[in-house]
């Protein structure tokens, strides 16, 4: 099966706000509706007030309908506004929640070696403040446009109450326009660089605290703290530009805005001195003055909505992964789980992982895949059970192509375990029972008994309900974790990458006999690294740079010197080592291979007992 890998893009991905649902898209309706009719509020009020103030002049008796109308206006606007809060948040809130579940998806969705193209600590800070910036783009731009009315709309009332005042407030508007494209293009270019900033700290930060133990050995806390803190400098630049930007546009519109209403003032003044206007209509004008040069909420409304495009720009690789591709087709019913590569070939970053690999492994039977380091067994590995696609080349599970079957579908028939595993749920339990389905709890604890994980299950506070925080855990023990949760999942396939690289060697005969035990009723495949892996299986396929170098029962290829080296190849002395724990090549799937210290010790004889 041919992947379709997503072709290189020249220019950077359009930034798309979060596409609101019908419930959002009816909340920001709502926001739009209010601030509009709060703005509205707003400015009919001044109006209000002045018609208001002339009559109480000209009659010298208290306007009760006035004043009512004027109550009723300031009241309006009041309530508006904070419906327009409430709503806003909630909708805001609600923006970001789907917008990091949609990212998310199409991360899980994708071929786990495209979501491990972005760090650790860079996808926490996409997920997190990135995502919360441009879901916030929406409601800021519903608010903006009553924001954008406020202005013109008290530069309309102004123009009608008096031309002239008018014509005095648009001789400022062009240095106010300069001021705020300006203000729009630098906040967009800074924010870019802060951003990448955050990721890079949030990155280190990742690196260090998934390796602190190596990093307490070196005893070089120090070192780390000093290159997790580094580009503190580089961030502290940038958003000291940030509030640059921000400071001087507001510093204009601190000197530009009082000018303005001054200048409509004095203008007003003399025509109300001339007799042209009344002072009801002085007090509107003095009002609509300060409404229509108010457009600081405008600048934080403008500079939201450009940081929010930058953050969107950041997500949109994520969003534009894609998903691992099916044509809906079902596995036969009760197969035996026959697995076939015909041709198969991967290339990983220019470089040629495998070649032309060619391998059927029998229903109910159990192969061995072992080689040098780099020789690509974890990514045959990842390839058999479609954690990721060759580029040439097809699979086949019981004859149905694994690019036909659904991925959802698919993992219930196939499962497996890693040397590391993710040990994710609330507890224990939950963490062996993680899978496309659940299994019954007795099902749970046969499986934690298969890969003898149930009797230090059982010294722990609660149990298989023990808090996975409070269940302190060795390597071999989160793999003997890992190992459960893929026997509880086991259907017609069955992958162990490297799965028993840590664990001892009574423990390790014990899965193998669990594994043996399912002779006949699934198929295993192991990337082993021990020569009792490769002697328990039913055949061994050997591979040596990326081919298929032989395929053979493990007594039959042991005659083979270079097949021994394999697994004791000589040191720098000449003298054989064991690698029965040699680390396997750095997967770039991230689904499997991971580095373990060689175990000193007499080389094993061919069946893998000691010597």
């Amino acid at each position: 099966m041919t992947s379709s890998r997503p072709s290189a893009k020249s220019s950077p991905p359009r930034a798309r706000a979060p596409r609101p649902p019908g419930a959002g898209r009816l909340s920001l309706a709502v926001v739009v509706l209010c601030s509009t009719g709060s703005a509205l509020a707003a400015l009919a009020l001044p109006a209000a007030l002045g018609v208001t103030l002339d009559e109480l002049i000209s009659t010298r008796r208290v306007p009760r309908s006035g004043l009512l109308l004027c109550a009723a206006l300031t009241a309006a606007e009041v309530v508006l506004d904070a419906i327009v809060a409430l709503v806003g948040g909630t909708t805001t809130a609600r923006l970001t929640a789907r917008l990091r579940t949609r990212v998310l998806e199409r991360l899980i969705r994708a071929e786990p070696r495209h979501g491990a193209e972005t760090a650790p600590g860079d996808l926490t800070t996409r997920l997190t403040a990135n995502a919360a910036e441009a879901a916030a783009v929406p409601v800021t731009a519903a608010n903006a446009a009553a924001v954008v009315l406020l202005p013109l709309g008290a530069a309309a009332a102004l123009l009608a109450v008096d031309p002239w005042s008018a014509l005095a407030l648009l001789l400022g508007a062009p240095a106010f326009v300069l001021l705020l494209r300006a203000l729009i293009r630098r906040t967009a270019d800074v924010s870019a660089d802060y951003q990448r900033e955050q990721a890079l700290i949030a990155t280190r930060l990742t690196e260090t605290l998934d390796g602190i133990d190596t990093v307490r050995a070196a005893h070089t806390a120090t070192r780390e703290h000093a290159r997790i803190t580094a580009p503190l400098t580089a961030l502290a630049v940038h958003g000291h530009r940030v509030w640059e930007i921000q400071g001087r546009a507001v510093g204009g519109s601190a000197v530009l805005l009082p000018l303005l209403t001054i200048l409509v003032l004095a203008v007003a003044g003399l025509r109300m001195s001339s007799g042209a206007i009344s002072v009801g209509d002085l007090f509107a004008v003095s009002r609509y003055a300060v409404l229509a040069v108010g457009l600081g909420a405008l600048t934080g409304a403008l500079a939201a909505i450009s940081r929010g495009r930058t953050a969107a720009r950041r997500l949109q690789p994520l969003l534009d992964l894609p998903p691992v591709p099916h044509r809906s087709l079902a596995l036969p019913p009760g197969g035996p789980g026959t697995v076939e590569l015909r041709g198969v070939g991967v290339v990983r970053d220019g470089r040629q992982v495998l070649r032309e690999v060619s391998l059927t492994v029998p229903g109910g039977t159990s192969i061995a895949v072992v080689g040098r380091s780099g020789s690509g067994k974890s990514t045959l590995a990842a390839v058999a059970g479609r954690l990721t696609d060759p580029d040439s080349g097809t699979v086949t599970l019981d004859g149905v192509p694994l690019d036909g079957v659904d991925p959802v579908r698919l993992r219930d028939e196939v499962a497996y375990a890693f040397a590391r595993p993710a040990l994710l749920g609330d507890t224990v339990g939950d963490t062996i029972a993680l899978g496309a389905s659940t299994p019954p709890p007795d099902r749970v604890r046969a499986a934690a008994e298969a890969a003898s994980a149930d009797g230090f299950v059982a010294l722990l506070p609660l149990g298989y309900r023990t808090p996975l925080e409070r269940a302190p855990l060795s390597g071999g023990e989160c793999q003997r974790l890992g190992l459960a949760r893929a026997f509880a999942h086991a259907g017609r396939l069955l992958i162990l990458d490297d799965a028993t690289s840590s664990l001892d060697t009574v423990t390790e005969a014990q899965v193998q006999r669990a594994l043996a035990r399912r002779a006949g009723t699934g198929t295993r495949i192991v990337v082993a690294h021990r020569v009792s892996s490769a002697a328990e299986a039913d055949r061994v396929v050997w591979l040596d740079d990326g081919a298929v170098r032989a395929v053979g029962r493990h007594h039959d290829l042991w005659s083979d010197p270079s097949y021994r080296a394999v697994f004791h190849p000589p040191d720098d002395t000449g003298s054989p080592r064991d690698v029965r724990d040699e680390p396997d090549e750095n997967d770039a799937n991230g689904t499997g291979g991971t580095e373990h210290p060689a175990a000193p010790g007499p080389s094993p004889r061919p069946d893998g007992s000691p010597a």
